[in-house]
């Protein structure tokens, strides 16, 4: 029988494309409408891609059509279509429209978790997203996405990026033995970054979210000069000694010429899972001030959920299998504030790494303690045979 609740049931059976969850679960339906065995159903996605649409358009018609219909009409709204990035300067992978470096003063506030979480929240938003996990020593990605143990293809002399979760991921711990460990001068450090920007078969992607090392060092600099960072993101937690380290990593990004789309505040707050009553325990808002400073906005205030700590563990990231929690809704709030932001720089005429480009002579080694990088009229650093920094 035709009516409104046959046609919700069956639009019930329509996964949105990428995903195994259905346009209903997703909320994408937004009206149906049933006179005279005429169906009328209207969607609205978040996904500009053509190719969606009319798959979403015929997967609709053939389920509603089993209902014997005298005629099916589908509506699907869909936003503008993803600007070009309009980013100038050195970019060893030109295919990929957007990079975003994820970053944090230091280890522990939650930066992979963030990184993750954001990237899902984009894909959901119908966005080409890639999500590069840079954090060669310490590379969660993997298992954050539940793709632990799943060893990438090779094709040709390049390697697949894995898909989970609507996004393409590629990261150190796919590549290498469980547990292993690596014990890397800041020379292969920067190789392996470059490697993993070139050598993995990433499609034309409209971003690429890149989860970076703790710190200011040869990962975020080696970056920075193979790609036009489209926009940064720092991760902090409420506490004055995270906050101290927050300010370095803001800081960096101003050297390196990387516009700073904000600050995502982890461990804002404690909501309890018997109550759902938030309480405040590590602090809440003390970064605000230091995103006045910087010129910046706060993202997002993460609150502590066990469910959050649970998705990264088990490879369920909240975002995707939790959408109607609050701290899915935030992180979806701050993809899109995030999303805003790179859509303003492009339309502002993009960002330009040449002016972080190494200045020194080949064979030469520059030492970003020294400040190469970030004044690039400090033209070398010679260690000669050694050095503090790693990079002979």
């Amino acid at each position: 029988m035709l009516n409104r609740d046959s046609v919700n049931e069956k639009l019930q059976e329509v996964t949105y494309p990428g995903f195994t969850k259905s346009i209903v679960d997703f909320g994408f339906v937004k009206d149906i409408d049933v006179k005279d065995d005429v169906a009328y159903v209207e969607i609205e996605i978040s996904s500009s891609a053509p190719e969606v649409e009319a798959q979403l358009k015929d997967d609709i018609t053939k389920k509603l059509q089993l209902l014997v219909a005298r005629e099916i009409n589908v509506v699907i709204k869909s936003p503008n279509m993803p600007k070009e990035s309009s980013s100038q300067g050195k970019n060893i992978v030109p295919h990929i429209r957007n990079f975003v470096m994820v970053s944090s003063g230091k280890g522990g506030v939650g930066k992979s978790t963030t990184t993750t979480n954001l990237a899902i929240a984009l894909a959901m938003q119908g966005k080409k997203v890639g999500l590069l996990d840079a954090d060669i020593y310490g590379p969660n990605i993997p298992r954050m996405m539940g793709v632990d143990g799943v060893q990438p293809e090779i094709a040709g002399n390049k390697v697949k990026p894995l898909l989970s979760h609507g996004v393409e991921v590629m990261s150190m711990g796919s590549l290498m033995e469980e547990g292993q460990s690596l014990i890397w001068r800041g020379a292969m450090i920067m190789k392996a970054i470059q490697q993993l920007l070139q050598d993995i078969l990433w499609s034309e992607l409209d971003v690429l979210i890149i989860d970076m090392p703790p710190g200011t060092g040869d990962a975020q600099l080696t970056l920075a000069q193979s790609v036009p960072v489209t926009a940064g993101v720092c991760v902090t937690t409420p506490q004055q000694v995270a906050l101290d380290d927050t300010e370095r990593s803001l800081d960096m990004f101003k050297k390196l010429h990387i516009p700073i789309a904000g600050i995502v505040e982890n461990m804002s707050g404690f909501i309890c899972p018997e109550t759902g009553k938030e309480y405040d325990i590590f602090g809440k808002g003390t970064t605000q001030p230091l995103a006045d400073k910087f010129e910046t906005i706060v993202l997002s205030e993460i609150p502590i959920e066990p469910e959050i700590r649970e998705g990264g563990d088990t490879g369920k990231p909240i975002v995707f299998h939790n959408p109607d929690s609050e701290t899915a809704k935030r992180y979806m709030k701050a993809a899109t504030a995030l999303w805003n932001t790179i859509e303003q720089i492009n339309a502002d005429g993009g960002v330009d790494n040449e002016a972080v480009q190494p200045t020194t002579p080949p064979g030469v080694s520059a030492c970003s303690t020294g400040g190469a990088a970030a004044a690039p009229e400090n033209k070398e650093h010679n260690h000669g045979g050694g050095g503090g920094c790693g990079c002979n």
